[in-house]
C-alpha cells in the first residue's frame, strides 16, 4: 500500500461516513427527491439505509486497514449499485443538491465510475500489489 493509496482510502472513508450522516439528518429530504420513482421501496427507508450503508462501509475502510480490499471491494459495489439512480435523475429531470439542469446531471454520471476505481484502489485491489495483502 503506498501512501496515496492510503491517503485515499481515509479521505474517501471520511466523506463516506460524512454523507451517511447527512442522509440521517440535514440532507435527508434532498437524498429522498434522488430516489427513483420506479424503486420498489419507500424513499425515506431508502435514504436511511443507504445512510447506514454508507456509514458503516466508510468507518470500515478508515478504521480496518487490514481488510482495505474487501471494504474496497465492498464500497465499489455499492458506488456500482447506486448508479441506475444516478441516471433516474438525469432521465427523470430530478433537482437535487444543485442538479437543477440536465448538463450537470449528465457530468455527474461520468463521477461515479472515478468513486468506484478509487474505492477499488484506495482498498489495494488496483495497481502493482507489493507483497501479500490483508484480504
Amino acid at each position: 500500500m503506498t501512501l496515496a493509496q492510503n491517503l485515499v482510502r481515509i479521505a474517501l472513508g471520511t466523506t463516506m461516513v460524512g454523507a451517511g450522516v447527512t442522509h440521517l439528518t440535514v440532507a435527508r429530504e434532498e437524498f429522498r427527491a434522488q430516489v427513483p420513482e420506479w424503486f420498489p421501496v419507500d424513499d425515506d427507508l431508502t435514504v436511511l439505509g443507504s445512510g447506514v450503508v454508507e456509514i458503516g462501509l466508510g468507518a470500515a475502510f478508515v478504521a480496518l486497514p487490514k481488510r482495505r480490499r474487501l471494504v474496497g471491494g465492498l464500497l465499489a459495489a455499492f458506488f456500482v449499485a447506486i448508479f441506475p439512480g444516478n441516471i433516474a435523475q438525469y432521465v427523470e429531470g430530478t433537482s437535487a443538491f444543485g442538479l437543477d439542469t440536465d448538463q450537470k446531471r449528465l457530468a455527474r454520471l461520468f463521477f461515479q465510475p472515478v468513486l468506484v476505481l478509487l474505492a477499488l484502489w484506495g482498498g489495494g485491489r488496483l495497481g502493482r500489489q507489493r507483497g501479500a495483502g490483508a484480504d
